[in-house]
């Protein structure tokens, strides 16, 4: 090749191959037994040229080597590097990379849990971590040269996205970051904002996976490709689109749809054939069709915890095995090495044995609710090839280095917390990115199984779509807001938050919204020129129909209002063992009052059980149904109030918890009750019908010129075009409005109300201030607060752990039907005090216009994990705990090292003088034992 060029090609060749040397490229390039791509030699180029880099790649691409790049650079210029992650077992796994790479006197790790080696040149930690560095002017800071944002894209996270923005605001001028991300649909425009907080900036997408992806679709016993190309054409397989079309159509009834002839026999067996063939399969026979094809290891994504742990025993039940026999005594050797620490008493509850019996058979569960060791085991084993299918839950698609040959989605539907609803192409793409194993496979495969009412096409759609937007969910809270002032005063703070990447984009978005209100006032014009009425004011008559509908709108309202108002005044009656009849809803029919769910005394403000139930609610009585059920009705089951029908005794050993008990008090309910017919109840006359200004309005109508128009519906829906275009064009106005300065205005709201509470005086922090400038968390003013008022003084260590969890602790769903067991003595006293001293925050944060959507306002507390954290922390076995928790063993480990934090934030914080340190030290020490102590890091 090199015969081909000229002298001169050759020398310029040759100065840039030696130009190429004396780089710290090179030498890093030494290092791997690979190749760098394109887009990563355009990255590192950019960091040793001293830009900052935001790198967006797709998953499994290799973006974490430009991160690895940045630490050689650390080394090589004698300063220090910090590496950041989103999650902890991603910076565990961080640190044991580097360590193998760097040795372990050159590599520390800083999480909630683990602090090892921490003022080594290069520290991997999570990412609230290196917040709290800065906020407290950590001399650890000294000599940082790099940091490293692993997985970036989190700062569109809802409850812990605001940490990455506060990092890159607040990092000294002098550090290079070094951004990696997912492939988002807007890097150019997160860089642009780099740019401008940060410096010089490179931005390097690369939309290449570096294993092509193919796409299927398993049906019955086969497997289609979900698209078919023929030359530059791609399109969704026809025979998808048929079998679709075949499932969804109505089953016919004998006759030729199409031309209404009756059917002949041998088209409808033919039909039926087809049918007999599309169907989903279990999930045994996916994975051992995956088996034969060649296509495992697998990770199938369910998502539900119960469905992951209800897979693997399926597929036990079903005789399925992946592992010879060789491979069964290295798993079980592994194993038994890794939960060597776990007392023998703990495995039985800990689910080991079952667990072990899968992944001798090469079939693992993964998700949040395991023991973070388990997890650990299942990751090892799973890339030394020792697990080959796995059932995860969606976390798992959240950075930790799974890679395998191919990626199953059952349903392409999932609960987001409130509604079932239909996975975003960014999350298809997250999932999916696990599939192809870099250096291993040449090609990773998706594979979604067939359910009926699928749309082949909308399937494409999500597998076309790569990309999807970062949105920033920045917003100061309380914390930020006192650590801000404490260093820049006021006016600079303000200043700083009007950097952030939220306002940033807020202020880009303005733009748009400014032309679309040009558009619509020109539209505007168009409909009042075409709405004219030759015989008079048009708009004026328009407006008297509009007043007419919104008067009738209004007394309808109103009328619905003094319903619901009548039947809380009827539910406020009710004692426990009035028999009623429930109007409607779920639970519709015969029920029996266990506790009408009314507030207690005149007066008494509004009540805030320990079941979360708010009196502003109104009544919200906890009854059991015929069909045996308890539950906790709201004012939505009684749309018309409602009467006793009889009175029944409630025994005083009915437990609503038992089966039994349910069984026969409902039993009695029917015998006692189950004759009574529910009278209807009658229609009221409407308000209308009596209204003087309905009556009004309809006669300055019929009177108006424009009331005998020949045209005047004609005009009537253009002057209604009008009306809503002009509503819509206010409504852009007042959001051009609003998003200017949105997060200086929230800030100045947040510090107003600090100031009223004492924490803050002008540009200083008062001492209780830097109190809570040093405990981070949802519900920080909380906790501060109980601090001040000395809630927490004397509480015994386990009782001290019991509150704080309420601190921490969100149930996973709204259940109210029956409050949390409490531990009793001085817990339960100081427990009632956090939330009633939460109500006088909530009702200054109202007044004070900072609500929960803006995510700066104290939740409520949730007393749901108070018991368990009280028996852990006062000795008590886990078998009994778990018991009594009813929680997975993962959920209540992670809930207690929450808990920990916590304690030790309480610990450093609050003053010394007290009982509170001494006793959050004792409380660490109690909980931090058994299956909580257990090292993650390996």
């Amino acid at each position: 090749m090199t015969e081909d060029l000229s002298p001169a090609e050759r020398y310029a060749a040759a100065r840039k191959r030696a130009a190429d040397q004396a780089t710290a490229l090179a030498p890093f390039r030494d290092l791997y037994d690979f190749d760098l791509d394109p887009f990563q030699i355009e990255a590192c180029q950019a960091l040793e040229a001293g830009k900052g880099v935001l790198v967006a790649a797709p998953t499994g691409s290799g973006k974490t080597i430009v991160g690895e790049f940045a630490v050689h650079l650390a080394l090589t210029q004698g300063r220090k590097c910090f590496y950041t992650t989103p999650i902890k077992a991603l910076s565990n796994q961080k640190f044991s990379d580097l360590v193998k790479r760097y040795g372990a006197a050159k590599v520390g790790l800083l999480t909630g849990d683990n602090s090892v080696n921490s003022e080594a040149p290069i520290v991997v930690m999570t990412t609230e971590v290196l917040r709290n560095m800065l906020y407290a002017g950590s001399k650890s800071l000294l000599g940082l040269g790099y940091v490293v944002m692993d997985e970036v894209h989190y700062l569109s996270d809802r409850f812990r996205g605001a940490v990455w923005e506060e990092v890159i605001i607040h990092l000294p001028e002098s550090v290079t970051i070094v951004s990696l991300s997912a492939t988002v649909s807007n890097a150019e425009e997160f860089g642009d904002w780099l740019d401008t907080v940060r410096g010089d900036t490179q931005v390097i997408v690369s939309e290449e996976r570096p294993v092509p992806l193919w796409q299927h679709v398993l049906a019955g016993r086969r497997m289609y490709d979900l698209f078919e190309e023929s030359g530059d054409k791609r399109e969704v397989n026809p025979d998808l689109v048929r079998m679709a079309r075949m499932e969804n159509s109505r089953v016919g009834n004998g006759r030729d749809r199409r031309r209404g002839r009756p059917q002949r026999e041998a088209d409808r067996e033919r039909e039926r054939r087809q049918r007999a063939r599309i169907w989903t399969p279990s999930r045994p026979e996916v994975i051992d069709r995956l088996d034969s094809e060649g296509l495992l290891p697998a990770i199938t994504f369910i998502f539900s915890r119960a469905g992951c742990e209800a897979a693997v025993q399926q597929c036990l039940y079903s005789g399925l095995r992946l592992n010879d026999n060789a491979a069964r005594a290295r798993v079980r050797e592994i194993v038994e090495e890794r939960t060597a620490d776990i007392p023998d008493k703990d495995l039985h509850v800990l689910g080991y044995f079952e667990w072990l019996e899968g992944l001798e058979r090469g079939i693992a569960a993964h998700h949040a609710g395991m023991l973070p060791t388990f997890k650990e085991v299942v990751e090892e084993l799973f890339v030394r090839g020792l697990v080959k299918a796995v059932f995860a839950t969606e976390t798992l698609a959240l950075g930790i280095n799974m890679p395998a040959r191919s990626v199953v989605l059952e349903k392409l539907v999932k609960w987001n917390g409130e509604q079932h609803a239909d996975i975003t192409p960014g999350e298809f793409t997250q999932l999916t990115g696990r599939a192809g194993r870099r250096g291993i496979d040449i090609e990773g495969h998706a594979v979604v199984l067939w359910q009926r009412g699928m749309d082949p096409g909308a399937l494409a759609g999500l597998a076309g779509a790569r990309t999807y937007p970062l949105r920033s969910s920045f917003k100061p809270s309380y914390n930020m807001a006192v650590n801000l002032v404490s260093q820049f005063g006021r006016h600079r703070s303000r200043e700083l938050l009007e950097t952030s990447f939220a306002q940033f984009q807020a202020d880009r978005s303005v733009v748009g919204i400014s032309r679309q209100v040009q558009k619509n006032e020109e539209g505007m014009a168009g409909y009042h020129a075409s709405m004219t009425c030759h015989l008079g004011d048009f708009e004026e008559y328009a407006r008297l129909r509009r007043e007419l509908k919104d008067r009738e709108t209004e007394l309808a309202k109103q009328g619905a209002n003094q319903r619901r108002a009548q039947a809380a005044a009827a539910l406020e009656k009710l004692k426990p063992g009035d028999v009623i009849h429930v109007p409607t809803g779920k639970y519709a029919g015969l029920a029996l009052v266990l506790d009408p769910g009314v507030s207690g005394g005149r007066g008494a403000g509004p009540r805030r059980g320990y079941d979360g139930t708010a009196g502003n609610e109104g009544p919200r009585p906890l009854v059991l149904t015929a069909q045996r059920q308890v539950k906790r009705l709201g004012a939505i089951d009684f749309p018309v109030p409602v009467e006793p029908l009889e009175r029944m005794r409630i025994p005083k050993s009915f437990n609503a918890r038992s089966p039994q008990s349910r069984r026969d008090l409902a039993s009695a309910l029917r015998s006692k009750a189950g004759h009574y017919v529910p009278e209807r109840h009658r229609k009221q006359r409407s308000a209308a019908a009596d209204d003087p200004e309905i009556d009004r309005l309809r006669k300055a109508i019929r009177q108006h010129p424009c009331h005998g128009c020949d045209e005047r519906e004609d005009h009537a829906r253009w002057a209604e075009r009008y009306h809503r275009l002009k509503r819509d064009t206010r409504q852009l106005e007042r959001r051009i409005e609003g998003r200017t300065n949105t997060i200086a205005r929230t800030f100045d709201r947040v510090y107003a109300l600090l100031s009223e509470l004492g924490y803050l005086s002008g540009d200083h922090v008062t001492e209780d201030g830097r109190v809570l400038a040093r405990l981070y968390g949802e519900l920080d003013l909380l906790a501060s607060e109980c601090l001040r008022e000395g809630v927490w003084e004397g509480l015994p260590p386990a009782e001290l752990a019991a509150c704080v969890s309420a601190l921490v602790f969100e149930a996973r769903s709204n259940d109210d039907a029956l409050p949390p067991k409490l531990p009793g003595g001085r817990a339960r006293a100081a427990l009632g005090e956090m939330v009633r001293i939460w109500g006088r925050l909530d009702a200054l944060e109202e007044e004070h216009r900072i609500t929960a959507t803006e995510g700066v306002g104290q939740r409520e507390p949730d007393l749901g994990f108070a018991w368990a954290a009280y028996r852990w922390a006062d000795g008590q076995g886990l078998d009994e705990v778990l018991r009594e928790a009813e929680m997975p063993a993962g959920d209540f480990v992670r809930w207690c090292k929450q808990v920990i934090d916590v304690l030790g934030q309480l610990a450093a914080a609050a003053p010394e003088a007290g009982t509170v340190p001494r006793n959050a030290r004792r409380a660490i020490d109690g909980m931090l034992r058994g299956v909580v102590a257990y090292s993650s890091v390996g």
